[in-house]
C-alpha cells in the first residue's frame, strides 16, 4: 500500500512536470527553445505512461489523474508573472527526481546509468545556446529556483510572526491596551527598516565583489591575452572537454570582441556580468514592503479595538494568514497543503503564546 502510495505520487509529479513544461513552451517565442521545452514535455509523458502500466498491473484499469492545484496556481502564477516562475519549480522538481533516483540506486547496490540527472542537464545545458539566444537564456533563468517567489513568501512571513510575538508580548503585559498599538508600529518599521537594509547591503556587496572579479579578471586578459586563452583551454579540458574542441571554444571566445568580457567571465569566473544590472534599492524597497504585509495582520485589529476582542481577532487573522503562508510554500515543495499550513500555524502560535505568557508575567509584576 505504501510502495503505490509512493508510485502515485511519482506518477502525479511526471503530470504537473509534463504540464508545466508544456505551458512554458507555449509562453517562449523562440521557436528553437520552445521545441526543447516540448521535448522535454515529450518524455515526461514517456515517464508516466510507463508508471500508469505498473498501476495499472497492480489495481487494473486506473484513470490518469489531471494536473494537480499546485501545478495550475504555479501556471497561473508564470501567466502573470513570467515563465522564470515555472522554470525555477521545474528545475527544482528535476533535481529532487534526479536525487531520489541516485539516493535509490546507492542504497539498492544498483549501478548508476547516467540518466539519472539527465533533466538537470538539459535545463542547465540551455545556457550554451550561442549568439543572442544565449544572453535570452541567461536573462530567463537568472531567477531559476523560485527565488522570487520563495523570498515574497518568507518575508511576509518574517514581518507576520516577529510582529504576532511582538504584539501577543505587549498585549500580555497590557490587556491589549493602547501601548499595543505603539509597540507594534515600532516593531513593524523596525523590522521593515532591518529588512531593507540587511537586503541592500546583501545585493550592494554581491554586485561590488563581482565588479572586482570582473575588473582582475579583464587586467589579465589585456596584459596576458595568451595566458588566459591557454587557461581557457585547460579549464575545459579538465571538465572532459577534447582538446581540440576545447581550443575551438577558446578561438570563439577571443574572436567576438562584442561579447569576450561576458563570455570569459562567465566561462572562467563562473559569474554572470548581468546580475550587476540588479538594483539594490528595488530589492530593499521589495523587503521593505514584503516585511509590512505580514506585520502588519496582528497589528490591525488594535487600530480599531482593544483589550480581549482585540487580542482574539489578531490571534485569528493571524492564523488564517499563518495557514495561507504554510499553503503558500507548498507551491515550492511540493508537499502536502494541509500538512504544511498547520505546521505554520503551530509554530506561529507557539512563538506567540510564549511572548503572550512572558508579557502577561512581566505585566502582573511590574504593572
Amino acid at each position: 500500500m505504501k510502495a503505490d502510495k509512493k508510485l502515485r505520487a511519482r506518477l502525479q509529479t511526471e503530470v504537473d512536470t509534463g504540464y508545466l513544461y508544456l505551458r512554458v513552451a507555449s509562453l517562449e517565442n523562440d521557436p528553437e527553445i520552445r521545441s526543447i521545452y516540448l521535448e522535454m514535455a515529450r518524455l515526461e509523458e514517456v515517464h508516466k505512461s510507463k508508471m500508469m502500466e505498473k498501476i495499472r498491473a497492480a489495481n487494473g484499469n486506473v484513470s490518469e489523474p489531471l494536473p494537480s492545484a499546485r501545478a495550475r496556481i504555479i501556471s497561473k502564477l508564470g501567466g502573470v508573472f513570467g515563465k522564470n516562475i515555472m522554470l525555477g519549480i521545474l528545475l527544482d522538481t528535476e533535481k529532487s527526481i534526479s536525487s531520489a533516483s541516485l539516493t535509490l540506486k546507492n542504497s539498492s547496490g544498483k549501478p548508476r546509468s547516467g540518466a539519472e540527472d539527465r533533466h538537470v542537464r538539459i535545463l542547465k545545458s540551455l545556457d550554451h545556446l550561442s549568439g543572442d539566444r544565449v544572453r535570452k537564456m541567461e536573462g530567463s533563468h537568472r531567477s531559476v529556483g523560485g527565488n522570487a517567489l520563495r523570498a515574497a513568501v518568507l518575508g511576509a512571513d518574517d514581518g507576520l510572526v516577529s510582529n504576532l510575538s511582538l504584539v501577543m508580548g505587549v498585549a500580555g503585559a497590557t490587556q491589549g491596551g493602547n501601548a499595543v498599538l505603539i509597540a507594534g508600529f515600532a516593531g513593524l518599521l523596525a523590522g521593515a527598516f532591518s529588512m531593507a537594509l540587511g537586503e541592500w547591503i546583501s545585493v550592494k556587496s554581491s554586485q561590488e565583489l563581482l565588479e572586482r572579479q570582473i575588473e582582475i579578471e579583464m587586467e589579465e586578459i589585456e596584459n596576458s591575452p595568451e595566458e588566459e586563452r591557454q587557461e581557457i583551454i585547460l579549464m575545459n579540458r579538465a571538465k572532459g572537454m577534447p582538446e581540440d574542441e576545447a581550443r575551438a571554444l577558446a578561438d570563439r571566445i577571443f574572436s567576438d570582441k562584442d561579447n569576450m568580457q561576458t563570455l570569459l567571465v562567465k566561462e572562467e569566473l563562473g559569474l554572470d556580468p548581468e546580475d550587476l544590472k540588479g538594483s539594490a534599492w528595488e530589492a530593499a524597497i521589495t523587503s521593505f514592503l514584503l516585511f509590512i504585509t505580514g506585520a502588519i495582520i496582528p497589528l490591525a485589529p488594535f487600530i480599531f479595538l482593544r483589550g480581549q476582542r482585540a487580542i482574539i481577532l489578531s490571534a485569528v487573522l493571524s492564523t488564517v494568514a499563518l495557514f495561507t503562508i504554510g499553503a503558500a510554500i507548498t507551491l515550492l515543495t511540493g508537499k502536502s497543503l494541509v500538512k504544511s499550513g498547520m505546521r505554520q500555524v503551530i509554530i506561529g502560535l507557539a512563538a506567540a503564546a510564549v511572548t503572550f505568557l512572558i508579557g502577561r508575567l512581566i505585566g502582573s509584576t511590574l504593572l
